[in-house]
């Protein structure tokens, strides 16, 4: 066997810092701070993670060998059905108080660099967060000689974890609707970003479609006129 096979063949695993992309997201819809408030975080969560668009990503580097993720389970019970057919394995992690920090991005970390020196098959991590927290087992884990992907919400991930990273991806572009990220990241509902969409084909059909939208010129103008108006227009709230 080559040593490019050897690599090809090289199992995944995957690590989730599961409640911090759950917050991420939460706050991107709610407003920051929303999580954080103990009517918003001790409760019981509704599901604002797609598991299996981050399963289908570290699966397309090979064989998902380890699928982890850390969490105070007790108040995501909701989803329940994503995490299973993902054959995610849950770690539970209480929290010792109100205000504290449950450790799961603590013992990911121990976790990782613990598998990595005992499954010399895993030849690609993958870790789902956005703490800047993350950074050391980054650097025990491309000393390993192992390649590093990581996933986080954008808004909410550190700038320096992310480039410390062989690869990091942003969860808003591993969800579906590509065409309506720049709608999501702006807070943009994706019902307004199709409709805008909607109403521009509309217009610049209308414009080709009357006699002086049959001038190439006039038509290419309208157009310009159309994009330059979407980009100054704010979000619709």
């Amino acid at each position: 066997m080559s040593r490019s096979d050897r690599e090809e063949n090289k199992s995944v695993a995957l690590y989730w810092d599961f409640e911090n992309l759950h917050a991420s997201l939460c706050e991107a819809r709610f407003g920051e701070g929303a999580y954080n408030k103990p009517d918003g975080r001790f409760k019981a969560q509704e599901p604002l993670v797609d598991v299996q668009a981050i399963v289908e990503l570290a699966a397309s580097f090979g064989p998902i060998a380890i699928n982890r993720a850390y969490c105070n389970w007790q108040y995501f019970g909701r989803y329940r059905d994503a995490l299973l057919q993902g054959a995610v394995e849950l770690i539970q992690l209480f929290s010792p108080g109100a205000s504290a920090k449950n450790g799961a991005d603590i013992k990911l970390c121990l976790d990782a660099v613990e598998d990595i020196s005992r499954f010399g098959h895993i030849g690609t991590i993958v870790i789902v967060g956005g703490d800047s927290d993350f950074m050391p087992v980054s650097q025990k884990i491309k000393a390993a000689g192992r390649t590093l992907i990581g996933v986080g919400a954008r808004k909410s991930t550190n700038r320096h974890w992310a480039k410390s990273c062989h690869e990091f991806r942003y969860y808003e572009n591993l969800v579906e609707a590509p065409a309506a990220i720049d709608g999501l990241q702006s807070d943009v509902p994706l019902a307004k970003c199709a409709a805008r969409a909607g109403e521009r084909r509309r217009r610049n059909l209308q414009a080709r479609n009357s006699p002086a939208g049959r001038d190439p010129g006039r038509c290419l103008g309208q157009q310009g006129v159309d994009l330059a108006h979407d980009q100054t227009a704010g979000p619709d709230l």
